[in-house]
């Protein structure tokens, strides 16, 4: 049987975001009372910056558990991680136990965070990948587009790595939308057509949320 990250962990872990994150930049966030209150959700979450993922962890409404890359489940930060709930995943390959545990996320009625670029780049949703398809349609749970700006503007002065502290990120959330076509079907063609309405969706949430910030 396949080990769910504990609810109680992801919670630990928004808290310790709320302290770092709002101790350390001045995050600005939009629309999170759009976020469903109860019940599965997937935050689809564009990725610029190594940042991106802890500043939602910290300004988001609810506990997330993201999935992460494994190579960031290294020594001391590996069991950190485990330990606030968030899922390790092998990119390079069908990580069955990652997917699994994953939908049993969402079956708790938790929150799945994903980067559905699969990797850091442009931030822009531009190449996606199916994985967002998949746990939106096997899943039915609705996507809440979330965008993080600000976050690469320019390099801190003392952790070049960082944005500058105290400088101002923003984070919006938009409308959560459904992925699938209403039929539950989970083919092929199923999964590509919902990928092209999730990738629409996405970049227009992220073109309202540059308009809305100035960014």
């Amino acid at each position: 049987m396949t080990e769910i990250p504990s609810a109680r962990g992801a919670e630990v872990g928004r808290r310790i975001g709320v302290g770092l994150i709002y101790g350390l930049w001045k995050p600005r966030v939009l629309g999170s009372w759009r976020v469903p209150a109860t019940g599965p959700v997937i935050y689809a979450v564009n990725h610029a910056h190594n940042i991106d993922g802890p500043m939602v962890m910290g300004v988001a409404p609810r506990p997330t558990h993201f999935l992460i890359k494994k190579e960031a489940f290294v020594g001391p930060l590996g069991r950190f991680l485990t330990g606030i709930g968030q899922l390790k995943v092998d990119r390079h390959s069908t990580d069955r136990t990652a997917i699994a545990r994953a939908l049993g996320v969402l079956e708790n009625g938790g929150v799945l965070g994903i980067f559905p670029e699969g990797t850091r780049g442009e931030g822009d949703f531009a190449s996606l990948r199916a994985g967002l398809a998949y746990f939106a349609v096997r899943s039915g749970a609705p996507i809440v587009p979330v965008a993080v700006l600000g976050s690469t503007d320019r390099p801190g002065r003392l952790i070049k790595a960082l944005p500058p502290l105290r400088s101002r990120v923003d984070v919006v959330f938009g409308d959560p939308f459904d992925a699938g076509d209403g039929s539950g079907r989970r083919t092929r063609k199923a999964l590509d057509e919902a990928t092209e309405r999730i990738q629409k969706q996405l970049t227009a949430h992220l073109e309202n949320a540059r308009r809305l910030t100035g960014r």
